[in-house]
């Protein structure tokens, strides 16, 4: 289905919320809107066969409708593994559990705060880190990497933002034209903005690579970016 969401906005905009109607055009939305959306997923496979250990677990945190997962899934050859698929949005669980039948995947409904991590050899956080609160983004990193075993990684992929004002500003120019040529308008594109103001808030690559580094993390590196988008492996 179609992302016509921010197409026509009669009422104010309200703050955005991954309800049932996101859930209905997700897949429009997101490879419309997040460049390089498809080689990120398409490489969880490779990157899961890398990483991942036998009899582990390996937790999908902020699932959305599964996409990570089954890539992981596909790419884990003879691995045996159990795939833990946790998000708070219950549209979004209510349609992994309808759609997909995996019996190595278990879907969970619940804030990925209040997830236990535990022999961990790859945890995935595909655009969800910048929806936690700041104040609470340490201590999920902290108990992330506490929870993974030894050579296990976190692949953390972000929104970012950009302390050089003329490079901010080119790379938000760069996504608004990469989302018009995608066939949305101004008046939606600037919709959205609004209806994600306060409730993404995005950081610098810099804070990122600090923060995991605080975390336990011993290698971190940037493996992937296209415009204000980026994601890195950090390994323990």
């Amino acid at each position: 289905m179609k992302d016509t969401i921010y197409k026509e906005t009669s009422e104010p905009i309200k703050p955005f919320e991954f309800n049932q109607r996101v859930v209905d055009v997700f897949p429009d939305m997101i490879a419309r809107s997040v460049p390089g959306y498809p080689l990120t997923i398409s490489m969880m496979s490779v990157m899961a066969n890398d990483y991942i250990q036998e009899g582990s677990h390996v937790y999908d945190l902020g699932c959305s409708l599964g996409a990570v997962s089954l890539a992981i899934q596909q790419g884990l050859k003879e691995k045996q593994c159990k795939i833990i698929a946790a998000d708070n949005s219950k549209a979004m669980i209510d349609d992994c559990v309808k759609n997909i039948s995996c019996e190595h995947i278990e879907f969970v409904q619940d804030d990925i705060l209040n997830i236990e991590i535990r022999n961990a050899s790859l945890v995935v956080m595909n655009f969800t880190l910048q929806f936690i609160p700041l104040e609470q983004r340490n201590a999920l990193l902290k108990k992330i990497c506490q929870g993974l075993l030894p050579g296990g990684a976190l692949i953390l992929s972000e929104k970012i933002k950009f302390d050089n004002k003329a490079e901010d500003k080119t790379m938000n120019q760069l996504h608004h034209a990469m989302k018009e040529l995608n066939g949305y308008d101004k008046l939606e594109i600037a919709s959205k903005r609004e209806a994600l103001e306060n409730v993404l808030v995005p950081e610098t690559i810099d804070t990122h690579l600090q923060r995991l580094n605080d975390s336990g993390f011993d290698n971190v590196f940037m493996w992937l970016k296209c415009f204000s988008f980026a994601s890195l492996v950090a390994i323990k």
